[in-house]
């Protein structure tokens, strides 16, 4: 009876203790092929895109409050810095200020001569560019581009294509815009370039960010090209987006090999491009916002194309008039 009950027993099976479902394995399959589903269609269709913003604005505070220990740990070490070095800073922002009020009493100067002369020759009033200043709160998570997160977003009335300076120089654009922040991506990334002009002899060229360090390429240039070590390079601003002028890098390495007909140029940038926390958001306005602005102030547009022709007709008669009354008298 015994041997019964526990042949019995040992027929039965135990009762699985946790409900088993698909194997690992597969549950990775499933899952990857909804996510490569996910991302090609949010690049074709773009159907994420409120969603994203959604969710920026949602996660926002948190990305300030994880910014906290930070800007804490920032917070003390400026507050005990000490107190030597405030007055030599301070010594020498003195100097700093003399020196720029001494360049800003002749650029005064110079702005007020332009502005004589372009009365003068009844053109129009160059470009005024618009600009904000933003604070980089952190940089991007993916380390294979190089991009920045700054504080100023749409609701500061900044869009994309906006491009991004530091008091040394260029340092990237605006490339995607949130409520209340932005991303920039770095010159340096691969993904971006940038128009520029050697400012010793005015040879135009685009700029290619390396990605994989911190430098800039010029490529497609001819192996005679005149480029030298140490030329500077400036915005040249016929993109529309930066204005001209603006320190973008300094050429550091030209790689000249005879079996390519075109010469390997590295440049270094000039920006603080991961040093400086502040930043200047530029914009250019652009063409309809200065036909709005024409339109809505008729009185100050100075070119009148009809006065000009009108006036060189009326001296040539008399002048032909002087002419002609004089020669007849000349015989006698």
């Amino acid at each position: 009876m015994a041997r019964h009950f526990d042949h019995k027993l040992e027929q039965q099976q135990a009762p699985a203790f946790f409900v088993h479902g698909p194997s690992a394995l597969a549950r990775l399959a499933f899952f990857s092929a909804i996510s490569l589903v996910l991302l090609a269609a949010d690049s074709r269709l773009q159907y994420l895109a409120s969603v994203r913003q959604s969710l920026q604005t949602i996660i926002h505070p948190l990305q300030l409050l994880a910014n906290k220990p930070s800007q804490f740990y920032r917070d003390v070490d400026e507050y005990f810095s000490t107190h030597n070095h405030l007055l030599n800073e301070n010594q020498q922002l003195k100097q700093r200020v003399l020196t720029q009020d001494v360049a800003l009493q002749k650029l005064n100067s110079l702005a007020l001569e332009n502005d004589y002369l372009r009365q003068l020759l009844q053109t129009n009033n160059a470009l005024v560019e618009s600009s904000v200043v933003a604070e980089i709160m952190h940089v991007g998570r993916d380390l294979f581009t190089k991009k920045v997160i700054v504080n100023r977003g749409e609701m500061h009335k900044i869009a994309a294509g906006y491009a991004v300076v530091d008091a040394t120089g260029v340092i990237g654009q605006v490339t995607r815009t949130y409520p209340l922040s932005s991303e920039v991506t770095l010159i340096t990334d691969k993904s971006l370039a940038i128009p520029v002009q050697i400012e010793r002899n005015g040879l135009r060229a685009i700029a290619f960010g390396h990605g994989r360090d911190n430098t800039l390429d010029l490529p497609y240039l001819p192996a005679n090209v005149d480029v030298q070590q140490g030329d500077k390079l400036v915005t040249s601003g016929i993109d529309g987006v930066y204005p001209a002028g603006l320190a973008v890098a300094t050429v550091s390495h030209i790689e000249i090999t005879p079996d390519s007909p075109f010469a390997r140029i590295i440049c270094i940038p000039t920006g603080g491009i991961e040093s400086h926390r502040h930043v200047l958001i530029v914009s250019i306005p652009s063409v309809e916002a200065l036909q709005k602005k024409a339109m809505d102030n008729p009185d100050k547009l100075k070119t009148d194309p009809i006065e000009v022709p009108t006036k060189v007709p009326a001296k040539a008669p008399a002048k032909m008039q002087l002419n002609n009354t004089s020669k007849p008298h000349a015989p006698e």
